[in-house]
C-alpha cells in the first residue's frame, strides 16, 4: 500500500506541513518529499539507541541510498526495533523505499535540486558524530548549523528556482542569503531544544560564549549560575536574531506576485521569531522546551496571508514579534 507522504509530513512537523502544503503543484511535492528525506537524517542522527558508531554507519548508508549506490533494504536492519515504530520519525525512516520510489517519480529538474543537497547534509552530520558533542567556538557551532541546517536554504531556493523562472532569474540575490533562513531556524532550534540536547548529552552552544560569561558549558543548568546562564542564552539570541533578519531579507527578495510561495518561506521566519522574542530574559528556556502558543500561530497565518505581499508591512511586522516578549 503507498504510503501517504503528506500525512507523514504533519505527524512529523506540523509546523512546516502548514507551509510546505501552501506551495502550489510540483513544487509542494518536492518540497515535502526532500523535507521527509531530510527528517530520516535527522532521525539516523538523533535517536537514542545507536551508539555514535551505529549512527555514522547508517548515515554513510543512508548517503548510499540516496546517490542509489546501495538498497534501502540494508538500512532498514538498523531500524528494526519495536520502539522505532512508536515514533513519528522512526515509523518515516522505515518508510525510506517507498519515499524514494515517490522522490523518483519527479521530474528530474526538481530531483537534481534536491538530492544533492540532502547527500551532503547527511555526510555532514555523520562527520558531526564523530567529531562529538563538544562545540568550542562560534565557527564550530557555525560549521555545525551548516552541515544540518544551512544547506536547506541552497536546496529550497533550487527547488523554487526549478518551479519558477521569475525566482531562476533572482537567483543572484537569493543564494547569498539562502544559507540564512537555515541557520536562522537552527539557531532558534538549539535554544528552544537546549535542555532536551543537555539530556541526550550535546550542548550546541559555544564553550567561548560560555566562557564570556565567567561560566563553563555544563554549569549553564546550574541553578546557582542562572545569571551568568541567561548572559550566554541572550548572545544566542543575539546571533539568532542576526540570522533571522538576513532570512527575513531573502523572503523580500522573492516575487510580491508569488504570495503562496513567498508565505511558505516567511512563516517559519515569523514563528521562529515569536519563540526567539519569548526565549530571551526566560529562565524557563534552561528548564522545558519553548513554544509558541497555537493561537499565535494562527494571528500570526492569517495576518500575513492577507498583507504579505507588502515588503515594508511584513518587516515591520517582523520588527514587532521579534521585540516583544
Amino acid at each position: 500500500m503507498p504510503i501517504d507522504h503528506w500525512d507523514l509530513l504533519k505527524k512529523t512537523s506540523r509546523t512546516f506541513f502548514i507551509s510546505i502544503k501552501q506551495l502550489p503543484g510540483l513544487l509542494a511535492e518536492s518540497m515535502c518529499l526532500s523535507y521527509l528525506l531530510l527528517r530520516v537524517s535527522d532521525y539516523l542522527e538523533d535517536n537514542l539507541y545507536m551508539s555514535s558508531e551505529e549512527k555514522i554507519e547508517t548515515l554513510v548508508l543512508w548517503e548510499s541510498i540516496l546517490a542509489q549506490k546501495e538498497r534501502p533494504e540494508k538500512l532498514y536492519k538498523h531500524l528494526d526495533r519495536e520502539e522505532v515504530a512508536l515514533e513519528a520519525d522512526g515509523y518515516l525512516s522505515q518508510q525510506a523505499g517507498e519515499l524514494l520510489k515517490l522522490v523518483g517519480a519527479l521530474p528530474e529538474k526538481f530531483q537534481q535540486a534536491s538530492l544533492p543537497h540532502v547527500r551532503a547534509t547527511t555526510l555532514g552530520m555523520a562527520r558531526w558524530i564523530a567529531q562529538g558533542p563538544a562545540i568550542q567556538s562560534e565557527e564550530e557551532m557555525d560549521d555545525y548549523m551548516y552541515e544540518v541546517a544551512g544547506r536547506v536554504g541552497f536546496l529550497s531556493t533550487e527547488l523554487f528556482a526549478a518551479y519558477s523562472p521569475s525566482i531562476q532569474k533572482r537567483l543572484s540575490s537569493l543564494l547569498p542569503l539562502a544559507t540564512d533562513s537555515g541557520l536562522a531556524l537552527q539557531t532558534v532550534n538549539i535554544l528552544r531544544g537546549l535542555r532536551k540536547d543537555y539530556e541526550r548529552g550535546w550542548i550546541y552552544i559555544p564553550e567561548s560564549y560560555c566562557q564570556e560569561a565567567g561560566i563553563k558549558q555544563e554549569d549553564l543548568f546550574d541553578p546557582q549560575q542562572t545569571p551568568a546562564a541567561m548572559q550566554v542564552i541572550n548572545r544566542v539570541a543575539d546571533k539568532a536574531e542576526q540570522h533571522l533578519t538576513k532570512a527575513m531579507s531573502y523572503v523580500l527578495v522573492m516575487p510580491p506576485w508569488l504570495h503562496n510561495i513567498r508565505l511558505a518561506c516567511v512563516w517559519p521566519m515569523l514563528f521562529a521569531a515569536q519563540t526567539l522574542a519569548m526565549s530571551r530574559h526566560n529562565v524557563n528556556i534552561l528548564t522545558s522546551e519553548v513554544k509558541i502558543p497555537r493561537e499565535y500561530v494562527v494571528k500570526i497565518i492569517r495576518k500575513t496571508s492577507l498583507l504579505g505581499w507588502d515588503n515594508i508591512w511584513l518587516m515591520n511586522y517582523y520588527n514587532q514579534l521579534i521585540s516583544h516578549s
